[in-house]
């Protein structure tokens, strides 16, 4: 696979962003390590990347949750800016919230000085996939977890795939909706299943193809090095669906679900059927193992995986790849799949941001990485 260009982020600007007042920093390295005690906002750094990118970041935060607090007061209202240099050109993107915060907040998005028309225009103009210590629990959790990690990487590759969601869930909250205050409207609701049905078989049919490409990477190793060879499976019924037919005719399967499904649907709730039922598994496949019945430090390295070899197809399908932000990722690794995450890391076309309570596990990484020691104040040249 041909190294794709690197996509980088030059320039972080910060305004009352949790623990920031105020942060500006440069960055020039290719793979960028960050050290320091718990507590100084390391992982508040890579989240305010994280929502450079489509979608609510590593946090998975509400716009009103993130702004700066005092004692006793609300969050301010706040503001991120990352500058880009990528294959084409520099690029700016800023987000964050204007007005009296409050939980209601809506984050407003500018590329390049304009408001930004959607989400998918960000997601092509820089993405992020990231792994965090909570995600030792991704496999231990609900399915919504793994559904919102596997979207993540396919909106790296497809922008239009956030609009497609985003729709999907708007159409179901409108037959909930409906359902909920005994409306019947014959008419609305099948124009609401209509769109659900299209929208859910667009959105399945973009995770299955992210996972089938990337599953031909995973069991290669081609982009993984020494990290183990693995499989992710998409569990979900209109997957299954269309695996058997095409795709207008799943979402004729689904229409009619839907339709035949509303006393039901009412009573429980919500709907049955659609794009919101996903989940996915990771298999180990040299020991044959699902990703549950794994090790923590095992389902580590699977996730590991994935987001390397995602780098890599995203980089080739898309002309550059997604910054990687991995936070407290190697001190959950023994040394040798540190090693190899390294050494992995060196070698791919990606920007890399990489946080860590000690110092001392990036010494490998001397004179590869743009080091910096964290303080409550900043980021200072390590």
């Amino acid at each position: 696979m041909t190294p794709a260009p690197t996509l980088r982020l030059t320039r972080l600007r910060l305004t009352d962003f949790r623990s920031y007042a105020s942060f500006e920093q440069r960055f020039a390295g290719r793979i960028v390590a960050i050290a320091g005690p718990n507590g100084v906002g390391k992982t508040n750094l890579l989240e305010a990347i994280s929502l450079l990118g489509p979608g609510r970041g590593l946090r998975g935060a509400r716009a009103g949750e993130i702004g700066r607090r005092s004692a006793g007061e609300a969050a301010r209202p706040w503001a991120a800016f990352g500058a880009f240099e990528g294959p084409e050109g520099a690029t700016e993107i800023g987000t964050g919230t204007v007005g009296e915060a409050s939980e209601s907040s809506r984050r407003k998005y500018l590329v390049d000085g304009e408001p930004a028309k959607n989400q998918a225009e960000l997601a092509s103009r820089a993405a992020a996939v990231w792994l965090t210590p909570q995600m030792d629990r991704l496999f231990q959790e609900g399915a919504s977890g793994r559904r919102r990690f596997l979207d993540r990487l396919v909106w790296a590759l497809d922008p239009g795939h956030a609009r497609e969601v985003a729709a999907h869930d708007t159409a179901m909250a409108g037959r909930n909706r409906l359902l909920a205050e005994g409306r019947r409207d014959a008419g609305w609701l099948a124009a609401l299943e209509d769109a659900m049905a299209r929208h859910a078989v667009a959105a399945v049919a973009a995770r299955r193809s992210l996972g089938q490409r990337l599953n031909l990477l995973l069991a290669a190793g081609t982009a993984t090095g020494a990290f183990p060879a693995a499989r992710l499976d998409l569990l979900c019924p209109i997957a299954a669906a269309l695996d058997q037919a095409p795709a207008l005719a799943v979402e004729d399967q689904l229409r009619e679900g839907l339709a035949a499904s509303r006393g039901r649907d009412a009573a429980a709730g919500g709907a049955a059927q659609g794009a919101h039922r996903s989940d996915m598994d990771l298999v180990h496949l040299p020991k044959g193992l699902e990703a549950a019945l794994c090790s923590t430090g095992e389902q580590k390295a699977l996730l590991v995986s994935v987001v390397l070899a995602h780098a890599a197809l995203i980089g080739a399908a898309r002309g550059f790849a997604p910054l990687l932000l991995l936070d407290e990722v190697a001190a959950h690794l023994d040394a040798t799949r540190r090693e190899a995450l390294y050494a992995a890391l060196a070698a791919l076309p990606a920007q890399v941001f990489l946080t860590g309570t000690d110092a001392e596990i990036f010494a490998p990484l001397q004179g590869l990485a743009e080091s910096f020691a964290a303080t409550p104040q900043g980021l200072v040249p390590g």
